[in-house]
């Protein structure tokens, strides 16, 4: 039983939401699980229903937790159709939806420079995996992503794993090591093709291209994923909404 006392410089609903996201941290509940009701949680602890749910209601906006009318309310997890690219925002021009595969160009082991271990909090030359593959709209390759994630928290990860994914690399992530993305951020630029990237996407050297550069948290606020993903926006656009 977890006793909540003042004073305390919180409101009581961010207390229960920290505990809420201690018992995510800790594997209480995994990406999928439902949680306990709202009146079990306030049983457990003593608190109102309704501190509560404005608890659960943070989480959901954040898209940690979703509720299902009727069913409860679940550990989101990017195993789900509806949020499993919710970090993906290159759509097509056209509104049309579209099938998503990739072509694996490169898997190894590095030493992180000093740009990748300050963006993933790791200390200079630590073992990072780094992936490169090139991602299709349709068949049309149409983004070169590069991937960093820390070797230590992904053991066992080789090519062969990566390869026979057949989801996206945040759901592999979550289902086979317990590590789940909750949120993300970015910085967009414009570029030039170099010679690698332009063969890889089949274009001039030189053309121009939208980088995203991105780093991925998980619970903890911990960043666990560096990416740069590198697209053509001849008939696609970067689309995010804004609240």
């Amino acid at each position: 039983m977890v006793d909540i006392s003042p004073p305390s410089y919180r409101p009581l609903y961010e207390q229960i939401k920290v505990l809420i996201t201690q018992g995510l941290i800790g594997g209480e509940w995994r990406p999928g699980d439902v949680i306990p009701s709202e009146v079990d949680l306030a049983r457990r602890f003593k608190v109102s229903q309704g501190t509560v749910r404005k608890a659960i209601d943070s989480l959901a906006s954040e898209n940690i937790l979703i509720r299902r009318q009727g069913k409860g309310t679940y550990v989101a997890t990017h195993s789900e159709e509806d949020v499993k690219l919710r970090f993906l925002r290159l759509t097509a021009a056209n509104g049309q939806k579209e099938v998503l595969n990739n072509d694996q160009i490169s898997y190894k082991k590095t030493k992180a420079d000093a740009r990748k271990s300050n963006m993933l909090s790791i200390k200079a030359g630590s073992t990072l995996i780094e992936i490169k593959r090139v991602l299709k709209f349709s068949r049309r390759p149409l983004i070169y992503d590069h991937i960093a994630i820390p070797a230590a928290h992904f053991k066992g990860l080789n090519a062969a794993r990566i390869e026979a994914n057949n989801g996206s690399m945040y759901s592999m992530y979550e289902t086979e090591y317990g590590i789940r993305m909750i949120r993300a951020e970015e910085r967009l630029t414009a570029v030039a093709a170099s010679a690698e990237v332009a063969e890889a996407l089949h274009l001039e050297l030189g053309a121009p291209l939208l980088s995203i550069e991105r780093v991925s948290y998980t619970y903890g606020d911990k960043p666990m994923e560096w990416r740069l993903g590198l697209c053509l926006t001849g008939d696609h656009h970067y689309m995010n909404e804004l609240e």
